[in-house]
């Protein structure tokens, strides 16, 4: 029987914001964009009680607490701590599978003998990321995924719940259908047409009505988690496909200078979450969302992959100047983003060019920002046409 862990930083957005600002801890925090055209990315446990949630627009979340803190993203700050939180999980088992910035399952059927069982690599993992990274995990171990997934979410904040083989069903069937993956509101409605609103009764109701009603893919596939059954393994973690920073503004642009400076900004943080995964793109894809909600994408290829923040704010400023702005209703700027595809890794061999001196040099240059930053805090080095309005509205990351 394996041994699964699905392990879940609290509130990490939030968690961050309050870990690295004393003057936060505390207080009912949201973190997201502007107050007027934004959504809650992520909200600290003071602002839940509330009622507020991710994903609610920004104006309602103020609406419910109007004394919420609003923090922009600070997106090196997350990916930092994530990078940290995925040492710490690799140190339990070399089977991790990263949901996102803040969760992952591990298998650790295999490290049980040398670590300990399940509850003691997940109360060592809990320690760990309290000690190393001053952040709150929640852990669900289990023998299935659906069940670890569930159990990590169940006592938070700071939780961790035990599912042994034995106990499996015992603990899944009292739960709502709405637990179950695939589960949206339309199969709620269906299967609560069919008088089923627990997974127990799910798993009781004859699977061949359940595959009459909901087709034989989803049939069988709920009357299977109903039953305990999750076959899925944990997958390693995949490289990413793709490095992106987008911005939503408070006032829509028509400037395209504006516009170029915002670029710079977001080429600037791609390059270094690039080089701090040890990649160079080939493509630049530039992104704007008009003030109708249109949105169009440009994209041009490099002549060699690169990791400069330089050559990638030049690419999306070039792409820039074909797409129509103006200042009419229709052709202002709501969003704009910088996306770096087309990735390879940066030892990877490549063509060396007529000014592979001056494209080394600018990587060379990168590596250096990266490394003062990483030491004394990111505004230790910024171009001089950001100095003068950093106020940090990153809106997310793509």
């Amino acid at each position: 029987m394996r041994t699964l862990l699905h392990v879940d930083l609290d509130a990490f957005y939030a968690a961050v914001e309050q870990r690295d600002d004393p003057a936060l801890r505390g207080k009912p925090v949201l973190v997201g964009g502007s107050a007027r055209r934004g959504v809650v990315a992520s909200c600290s446990y003071e602002a839940r009680a509330f009622g507020i949630r991710s994903a609610m627009p920004m104006a309602e979340a103020m609406r419910r607490c109007p004394k919420a803190v609003v923090v922009h993203h600070h997106m090196d700050r997350y990916v930092d701590a994530s990078r940290g939180f995925f040492q710490i999980l690799g140190d339990y088992s070399p089977d991790i599978e990263g949901l996102s910035l803040d969760e992952a399952f591990l298998d650790v059927t295999g490290s049980e003998r040398l670590l300990g069982d399940g509850p003691t690599i997940g109360r060592a993992i809990k320690q760990r990321v309290r000690t190393e990274l001053q952040l709150v995990a929640s852990v669900g171990v289990a023998p299935i995924k659906l069940a670890a997934k569930i159990a990590s979410d169940i006592d938070k904040p700071d939780g961790l719940r035990v599912v042994t083989p034995e106990g499996l069903l015992a603990f899944l069937h009292p739960l709502p259908v709405t637990r179950l993956w695939g589960v949206g509101e339309a199969t709620r409605e269906a299967l609560a047409s069919m008088g089923l609103s627990t997974i127990g009764e799910v798993a009781r109701y004859p699977e061949a009505a359940l595959i009459g009603r909901l087709g034989a893919i989803t049939g069988r596939h709920l009357a299977a988690l109903a039953r305990g059954q999750d076959s899925r393994e944990v997958m390693p973690e995949s490289d990413p496909v793709s490095v992106g920073h987008r911005e939503t503004f408070d006032d829509d642009l028509d400037d395209k200078g504006e516009l170029a400076v915002v670029l710079l900004d977001q080429a600037d943080r791609v390059a270094s979450r690039l080089r701090g995964n040890h990649l160079r793109a080939r493509t630049v894809v530039l992104t704007i969302k008009y003030d109708d909600f249109r949105e169009i994408s440009r994209r041009t290829t490099l002549d060699a992959p690169t990791s400069d923040g330089d050559v990638l704010g030049r690419s999306a400023i070039e792409l820039l100047a074909k797409v129509p702005i103006e200042a009419r209703r229709g052709a202002r700027v709501r969003l704009c983003g910088v996306t770096a595809t087309q990735l390879e890794p940066r030892d990877a061999p490549r063509q060396l060019g007529f000014d592979e001196a001056t494209r080394a040099k600018g990587e060379r240059l990168g590596d250096t920002i990266d490394k003062l930053a990483h030491k004394f805090g990111k505004a230790t080095i910024r171009r001089a046409v950001h100095l003068a309005g950093d106020d940090d509205q990153d809106d997310g990351d793509a």
